[in-house]
């Protein structure tokens, strides 16, 4: 099923200019990225977006790490793509995570783990909705869609 995701790429990936290597894996695995933005998180978009955090001791360092630096954000669109880019991502903390994904290969972090992706289709669809407005979504099918999957797999 075709679906979309919201993608942060957080602020030590870009401190860090890991952006293009990142975006180069989902545009290598085939996903589409129909919007993508540099912004700052300011704390009330941060209490929106980790609103089931806020009350949690952690939350304040968290708060403090996303927007300490612009982030990019990006809807990607692809099959199954809320399961496929998490598990292109790895686990949570980099250290813990499989080589050969995403934290695997460049995080040593719990909370500096470069990349923040929607869990599910619910929340994809709450969290592209605080970043992006209908209008900044573009719509289009690449034309090079036959090549990476078959037509009945819409």
């Amino acid at each position: 099923m075709l679906e979309r995701s919201l993608v942060l790429l957080k602020p030590d990936c870009v401190e860090r200019r890991l952006m293009g290597s990142i975006i180069s894996r989902f545009e290598n695995k085939g996903l589409n990225i129909v919007a993508m933005k540099m912004l700052r998180v300011t704390p009330d978009l941060a209490k929106q977006h980790y609103a089931e955090h806020v009350e949690k001791p952690f939350y304040p360092s968290l708060e403090e790490f996303i927007t300490s630096a612009p982030i990019v954000a990006m809807a990607v669109e692809g099959l199954d793509v809320i399961r496929l880019i998490r598990d292109m991502l790895g686990a949570t903390n980099g250290l813990t995570a499989a080589p050969g994904t995403i934290r695997g290969d460049y995080s040593s972090s719990r909370q500096m783990n470069l990349v923040h992706a929607s869990d599910s289709p619910e929340s994809a669809k709450r969290e592209l909705e605080l970043y992006f407005t209908a209008d900044e979504i573009c719509d289009h099918e690449l034309r090079l869609t036959p090549s990476l999957r078959a037509a009945d797999e819409e």
